[in-house]
């Protein structure tokens, strides 16, 4: 079955975003600025890539949506990024309706329209454990009474990690955090033209029945000051613990981040 991941990379989708602003302009303009962008950059190489690269299951393909007017030395960068990456697709859109782009552009990264498929959603910022791919497949076929009664299954892997890059290395802590949009994938059968896109990650099970396991972490939710969830004025700071040795070996193993990596990357921010 095929499986297809979509990362938003700054694309100035026409909703989607709990910053609000007056119009697609606006947006593209907070998106577009350079110490924004910059920071994007840092969390894409240093924290989302390594795991996907180091998939245990190689066999997925990740589409990247951007914007058609990204700037050509972002856009230069973010080439350069993948290019270690042979599963990834970028596709430049320009801005329109986020939830009907997204879903166009999935269906256009399908095989075939007609074969069912797994989709997952994923940020700049996050990780995925260096298994999901094969687990997420894996549980496809176990669970294959329900994925094929039902037009959409989801299925979220709730055990992850919050943490936070610096100069310093990695602050983390782990937690239990089920439909929280990260290692979460949706099983469409074939022919079903919606998407995982087409719903909230939170409200997933109003919509269709899930399965949900919380038997080992499965992600890393990225934390930084630009989280679009962390814009809000109620949001409150979140105090991480630094990652010690044992940490970072783990975080190595399961989601191939190199704490080393991090501290060079983003040494002098």
């Amino acid at each position: 079955m095929q499986v297809i991941g979509l990362c938003r990379f700054s694309y100035p989708a026409e909703g989607g975003f709990q910053v609000e602003h007056d119009d697609t302009a606006a947006r593209a303009a907070y998106l577009y600025a350079p110490e924004r962008l910059d920071e994007r950059f840092r969390h894409f190489e240093t924290i989302c890539l390594p795991g996907l690269a180091a998939q245990t299951d190689p066999d997925f393909t990740f589409v990247i949506l951007v914007g058609e007017d990204l700037p050509a030395v972002a856009r230069a960068r973010l080439d350069a990024l993948l290019s270690g990456l042979p599963q990834a697709r970028v596709v430049a859109r320009a801005p329109g309706p986020h939830r009907k782009v997204c879903q166009e552009v999935l269906n256009a990264a399908r095989d075939d329209i007609r074969a069912p498929c797994l989709q997952f959603r994923h940020d700049d910022d996050d990780a995925v454990a260096v298994d999901f791919v094969e687990t997420l497949r894996r549980t496809a076929r176990d669970a294959a009474p329900i994925v094929d009664a039902h037009r959409l299954v989801g299925l979220d892997w709730g055990r992850g990690f919050v943490a936070r890059p610096d100069a310093c290395g990695l602050a983390a802590e782990e937690v239990v955090h089920p439909y929280w949009g990260v290692a979460q994938a949706v099983a469409v059968r074939g022919g079903v033209r919606q998407s995982i896109m087409n719903f909230g990650h939170q409200k997933l099970n109003r919509f269709m029945p899930t399965l949900t396991f919380c038997d080992r972490p499965m992600y890393v939710r990225g934390h930084n000051d630009h989280n679009d969830s962390r814009q809000a004025k109620h949001v409150a700071p979140v105090a991480l613990p630094r990652l010690d040795a044992a940490g970072e070996a783990l975080f190595a193993e399961r989601f191939a981040i190199d704490a080393d990596r991090v501290r060079a990357v983003f040494a002098g921010t």
